[in-house]
C-alpha cells in the first residue's frame, strides 16, 4: 500500500512538472492557455519599432535567430530560459550584450543571434493568428501607394498585425494608422500586441466594417490611404466615402486570394468612380548565394585518371574471381579534384583556395498568397478650392 503511495505521488510530481515546462515555452509566445482560458503575461516594455537601441535591457523583445525557417520573440526576464534543440540560452546572460550578438548556449554549444524587432522580422516571427500579408507584397503596396511620414492610413482587417507593424513604422509619429478588426480574441491580442510595441500612432477599433463603417465617435479620419484585407471588400468600399481625404488623391489595395473577389471589387470601384485600377500578383523567389571552389583543367585530368585507376583495379578483381587474396589498396595521386569535403575541413572562402561566387534560385515559387487590387480617386475640383 505504502510503494502505491509513494509511485501516486511520483506520478503527480512528473505531472506538475511538465505542466510547468509548457507553461513556461507558452510564456515565450506571450500567452498561455490553461482550461481555455486566455492568461496574459504584462512585462514592462521599454522599447520602440520606430527606433533603434544599442543594448538589450530586461523586458526588451529579443528576436532569436535560430535558424532561417525559426526566429523566436522572447521578452527578456531574469530568471528565464530560452530552450531550443540546439542549446539553452539564460535570459540573464542576453541582459547587456548588444542587438546583432552571436550569443553561445550556457552548456558550450549551439548559438543564436539576438536580433532587434523590426516589422520585416517580426513578420517572420510573429504568432500566426490568421494569414497574413509578407514582405513581398507588403513592401510593393507601401511603394505602390506612396505612403510615406505623415500618411493617414485605413486598415480594415488586422489580423495577426503584420502589415500594421509596417504601416505604422512608415508613417511614422507624424503619421496616424487606424486599424480595424471584426473577430474579437484577435482584436485583443493585436490590440495587446501594439501596446507593448508601443505603436502609439495606431488605433485599432472592434468592428464589422462591412456593416458598421469606420467612423470613429470624436475623431477625423481622413484617410489618404485604404487597405483592405476582407472576404468581401465590395461591402466595405461604399463606407469610405465619409472617412477619406477630400483634397488628396486616395489609393486604395484590396488584398484577395480569389480572382472571383477581384471581379466583384473591381466592379464596385468602378461604380463608386475610383479610376487607374489594377490587378497585381508579387511572386518573389529567394536565392541563395555561396561560394565554389574553382576547379581547372588540370585538376578534371587529374581527377579522371584516379577514376578511370579505380575502375580498372575493380575490374581486375573481378576478372580473378573471389579466391584469389585482393590486392593492395590503389594509392591516389591526391592532386586530382579539388572538392572541400566534410572530412578535408575545407572552409568555404579559404584564401588557400580559388572561389567563386555562384546562386541559386528556389525551384518553387511560395510567395502567392493574395491578389493586389488597386485604384485611385481623385478629388473634384470644387473640393480642392
Amino acid at each position: 500500500m505504502q510503494n502505491r503511495t509513494v509511485n501516486q505521488d511520483q506520478t503527480e510530481m512528473k505531472r506538475k512538472k511538465k505542466k510547468i515546462q509548457q507553461m513556461r515555452y507558452s510564456i515565450c509566445n506571450f500567452v498561455f492557455t490553461t482550461f481555455n482560458h486566455y492568461l496574459v503575461v504584462f512585462i514592462p516594455y521599454n522599447m520602440s519599432f520606430f527606433e533603434y537601441k544599442d543594448t538589450i535591457e530586461e523586458g526588451d523583445l529579443v528576436l532569436a535567430y535560430v535558424t532561417r525557417a525559426l526566429i523566436k520573440p522572447i521578452f527578456v526576464k531574469k530568471g528565464e530560459i530560452f530552450n531550443t534543440r540546439y542549446g539553452h540560452f539564460e535570459h540573464d546572460k542576453m541582459i547587456g550584450l548588444k542587438y546583432g550578438e552571436q550569443m553561445p548556449g550556457a552548456k558550450g554549444y549551439g548559438f543564436i543571434h539576438l536580433l532587434y524587432p523590426t516589422p520585416e522580422l517580426w513578420t517572420l516571427s510573429l504568432p500566426h493568428r490568421t494569414q497574413i500579408v509578407y514582405t513581398p507584397d507588403s513592401s510593393y503596396i507601401i511603394q505602390r501607394l506612396n505612403v510615406a511620414p505623415g500618411s493617414r492610413i485605413i486598415e480594415a482587417g488586422t489580423g495577426s498585425a503584420s502589415f500594421t507593424h509596417s504601416f505604422a513604422r512608415t508613417v511614422t509619429s507624424s503619421g496616424k494608422v487606424f486599424t480595424y478588426e471584426f473577430h474579437e480574441p484577435r482584436y485583443l491580442e493585436a490590440k495587446k500586441e501594439l501596446e507593448e510595441h508601443n505603436l502609439t500612432n495606431t488605433t485599432i477599433t472592434h468592428r464589422d466594417v462591412c456593416h458598421g463603417g469606420f467612423n470613429i465617435e470624436n475623431e477625423t479620419i481622413n484617410g489618404d490611404v485604404v487597405f483592405l484585407d476582407l472576404p468581401s471588400p465590395w461591402d466595405a468600399i461604399p463606407h469610405l466615402e465619409s472617412v477619406i481625404s477630400t483634397t488628396k488623391r486616395v489609393g486604395i489595395c484590396c488584398f484577395s486570394p480569389c480572382i472571383e473577389q477581384v471581379d466583384r471589387t473591381v466592379k464596385k470601384l468602378e461604380e463608386l468612380g475610383w479610376t487607374n485600377i489594377e490587378m497585381v500578383e508579387v511572386s518573389s523567389r529567394r536565392w541563395g548565394v555561396r561560394k565554389e571552389m574553382v576547379r581547372t583543367v588540370e585538376d578534371a585530368v587529374m581527377r579522371i585518371r584516379d577514376i578511370q585507376g579505380v575502375r580498372k583495379t575493380g575490374i581486375e578483381i573481378m576478372k580473378r574471381g573471389s579466391s584469389e587474396e585482393p590486392p593492395a589498396k590503389i594509392q591516389k595521386t591526391g592532386k586530382g579534384y579539388k572538392t572541400p569535403k566534410k572530412s578535408s575541413k575545407v572552409k568555404e572562402g579559404d584564401e588557400n583556395y580559388e572561389w567563386l561566387n555562384v546562386t541559386k534560385s528556389e525551384s518553387e515559387i511560395k510567395s502567392h498568397t493574395s491578389y493586389l487590387t488597386f485604384a485611385y480617386k481623385v478629388p473634384k475640383k470644387e473640393e480642392t478650392e
